[in-house]
């Protein structure tokens, strides 16, 4: 309200008041310069088919190489020369990935060292294996699920887990005692 008052008094004292122009000329040619509604959606259109694309969302779109790739790029080929293709189909045989998240493997192995810790050793080899999910390679995680594998009697698995660790920390802060557990399995 005070700022209502405020230009009141100010267009009062002064006689002015500024608003914005409109362009002067002739009416029907400012409705040519301002594009309907229809000319701005054919506008948009011819942008679409230069671009070769369409705004649905349901557009395919062509990752094939352009055609002087091989050209262009002679030693491409190599790089996925190592890729295991299926010689049935012509796919790649890994069809599924998952998700990698440390943190929530993190998270799995502080919870399996809390049942650990409670002597619950199948629920903290659980937590161990959600961890290795998570996080493929994981030491820490790959060490205690071993020991919890020990614990409950499955060598195998338990030999399985300390050549794991081993193989990713030769000579990380568990390796004495992996080594250590190796060959007290090897006894038996």
């Amino acid at each position: 309200m005070l700022r209502l008052l405020l230009l009141l008094s100010f267009v009062l004292s002064t006689g002015t008041l500024v608003f914005p122009q409109q362009p002067q000329g002739d009416p029907d040619s400012s409705s040519k310069s301002d594009p309907t509604s229809d000319q701005k959606r054919d506008q948009t259109a011819e942008r679409n088919r230069e671009a070769g694309e369409s705004s649905s969302h349901d557009t395919r779109v062509d990752i094939r190489p352009p055609k002087d790739d091989a050209k262009s790029h002679p030693d491409s080929k190599g790089a996925v020369a190592d890729l295991v293709v299926s010689e049935d189909t012509g796919v790649p045989e890994v069809q599924e990935f998952h998700p990698w998240d440390p943190m929530k493997a993190m998270k799995d192995v502080e919870v399996g060292d809390f049942y650990f810790k409670r002597k619950n050793y199948r629920a903290a080899l659980d937590r161990y294996k959600d961890a290795l999910y998570w996080k493929d390679n994981d030491a820490v995680a790959s060490f205690r699920l071993a020991v919890c594998q020990e614990k409950l009697g499955d060598t195998d698995d338990a030999r399985k887990y300390y050549e794991q660790y081993l193989k990713i920390l030769p000579e990380g802060p568990f390796a004495k005692e992996a080594h250590a557990s190796l060959d007290r399995l090897a006894k038996k």
